[in-house]
């Protein structure tokens, strides 16, 4: 076969990114090569023969190392030969396959089936094994960096943002927390859909003609042909599979990268110079600007959002394989094969993010000082608690009160509490109810309440409500699950 510098490779996968992430990509290839796509399809041959046995009683562990012996001598250069001459993949697989098996076992081969019987059973079989030997393990390392992330900094103060503005304080480990809920539901059905993947051998129109021809039990061929395979039988097929078994486990991979793909586009912002709240770790040869030697781009997470960019609108071909017409087709065979590119991208990105949430620092001065300035008003992210208080003690017109001393503290360039100790009626009503809730005490006089009143507005981060305890609980729950 011939053999390529993997620099004249078309694909980046191929190249850059077989060599900056390495070890994603060698343990991808047991699974979504065409290497390992024909291997499959050799695996899933030499199950069918062990069935035939087995229903016949001929099988023994003697034959199954024969099968198995023929099936790795069998190389795909040998089969894409082949191919040449039938131009039919898997006619050529047999033809190559029966060359190397003994006059009595090579009639057994393919027999009672049709190519999809093979190709979608051994589809499903390289699919599953890549779901669990590849990207449930990267899916659940990610989870458990997040968890740890989380449960870390979940008493870290920092301001929450709504459309891009200071919102209400929150906690960095509250932030993250988010996508620990996300994403671990998330995995939590990809294993569930990836148990779900399904096989056949109901022959060319999926009705078990030919292999009734030889049984009276033909879904019993069937059972145990997939049995070798670990999968079980689709509840119906035509010459495919239903496909969405395959098309919902796609889909969910596609939901868990726009879960990444959103914790990158977070903490890329996050590390905005004017924000600087978080920061990628740089290692010490590391360049991030061929022009400016201080620059420490964000590039990690940037690179996971445009993986998703480029990936994410190949599930429009998945979504356009469900439909084959009557029994089948072959509009499919030529986009399901970029599945495996699919995944593959999926998988780099997650191993990107790893590195960026291994690595991740959080600048906790920062984090204080964006939230003291209530983005431009000092103490002005308290002005919803301001307002819940005197809405609580009885003024109707509560909202419009608070908003216009921050409108005032804005004009006058002063702190929000600053602007709250002009109006005194106001700040008397809302630290009436500051006490009643055991937020401050007071000295037993109304200006010493008053004060306490606005030294707990000077302090944002009190205000968090339960993003300390929102965070943990998440932490420690989808720990619990990825340690089952």
């Amino acid at each position: 076969m011939e053999t390529r510098e993997i620099f004249r490779n078309l694909s980046p996968l191929d190249h850059r990114y077989s060599v900056s992430e390495k070890a994603v990509f060698d343990a991808l290839v047991p699974w979504l090569s065409e290497e390992a796509a024909i291997a499959a399809c050799l695996k899933a041959e030499a199950a069918l023969v062990m069935a035939h046995l087995t229903l016949r009683g001929g099988e023994s562990a003697a034959i199954r190392a024969v099968l198995e012996k023929a099936a790795a001598e069998t190389s795909a250069g040998e089969v894409y030969a082949e191919e040449e001459k039938t131009r039919h993949n898997i006619r050529a697989l047999v033809n190559v396959l029966k060359t190397k098996l003994p006059a009595d076992l090579a009639p057994l081969v393919h027999l009672g089936a049709t190519s999809v019987d093979i190709l979608d059973s051994s589809l499903a079989f390289r699919m599953k094994g890549a779901c669990v030997h590849v990207v449930l393990p990267a899916l659940k390392k990610l989870e458990r960096q997040l968890c740890d992330f989380t449960m870390r900094e979940a008493e870290t103060p920092q301001v929450g943002r709504t459309h891009g503005q200071h919102a209400v304080p929150i906690t960095v480990g509250f932030a993250a927390a988010e996508y620990v809920a996300r994403l671990g539901k998330s995995i939590i059905e990809i294993e569930r859909l990836s148990n779900q993947l399904k096989g056949k051998l109901a022959g060319a129109a999926g009705a078990y003609n030919a292999t009734s021809m030889m049984y009276g039990d033909p879904e019993e061929l069937e059972r145990v042909y997939l049995a070798g395979l670990g999968l079980e039988p689709s509840e119906h097929s035509t010459q495919l599979v239903e496909p969405e078994y395959l098309l919902r486990l796609l889909l969910e991979y596609n939901t868990a990268f726009g879960i990444i793909a959103n914790l990158a586009d977070d903490l890329r912002n996050l590390q905005r110079s004017e924000i600087d709240e978080l920061r990628e770790g740089f290692t010490a040869e590391q360049v991030g600007s061929s022009t400016m030697p201080q620059k420490r781009n964000p590039w990690n997470s940037e690179h996971v959002k445009s993986l998703w960019k480029a990936f994410m609108p190949r599930v429009v071909s998945f979504c356009m394989d469900q439909i084959s017409e009557h029994q089948r087709d072959l509009s499919n065979s030529a986009s399901q094969r970029f599945a495996a590119d699919f995944i593959t991208g999926f998988c780099m990105a997650l191993s990107r993010m790893s590195q960026v949430i291994e690595s991740l620092g959080v600048n906790r001065e920062k984090c204080l000082a964006n939230l003291q300035s209530g983005g431009g008003v000092a103490g002005g992210i308290l002005a919803e608690p301001a307002y819940i208080l005197l809405a609580e003690s009885g003024v109707s017109a509560a909202h419009e009160i608070i908003r216009k001393i921050t409108l005032a503290a804005e004009e006058q360039k002063i702190s929000f509490a600053a602007a709250l100790a002009r109006e005194p009626d106001t700040l008397g009503a809302i630290a009436a109810q500051l006490e009643k809730l055991t937020y401050i005490k007071s000295d037993g006089t109304e200006s010493g309440l008053k004060s306490a009143a606005l030294a707990w507005f000077e302090n944002p981060g009190q205000y968090r409500g339960l993003a300390v305890k929102k965070a943990k609980e998440l932490a420690v729950k989808y720990r619990k699950y990825l340690a089952r």
